[in-house]
């Protein structure tokens, strides 16, 4: 049997036994699914950077949504704490690529 060690969607189990196979699941508490979902998530960003796939966005929000729901925070709540920063801080709508930063210099 493969190992894999990794947090997975839940229906991964089913579509596993449809396809002639067997696999080997636990359920994790909440505090260690967080965890595996913090490497599930860099799993995620790599998976992007190297294929450029759109459907890979969408599993990073499925998993960004989770580690939310188990820290307490809605969809709704983590898009409300979206739009502050944005207001705070701007979005990322102009392109903007910092190159450095140095002191004023005085008249």
């Amino acid at each position: 049997m493969k190992k894999y060690h990794k947090a997975i969607r839940d229906k991964i189990p089913e579509i596993i036994e449809k396809s002639g196979q067997t696999c080997n699941v636990k359920t994790l508490s909440d505090d260690q699914f967080l965890i595996e979902l913090e490497k599930k998530l860099a799993e995620e960003v790599s998976e992007y950077q190297n294929d450029k796939n759109p459907e890979e966005l969408a599993d990073l929000l499925e998993v960004i949504y989770k580690i939310a729901k188990l820290k307490g925070i809605s969809k709704d709540k983590l898009e409300s704490m979206r739009i502050i920063k944005a207001k705070e801080r701007g979005a990322f709508e102009s392109n903007l690529f910092l190159i450095g930063i140095g002191k004023k210099e005085t008249l």
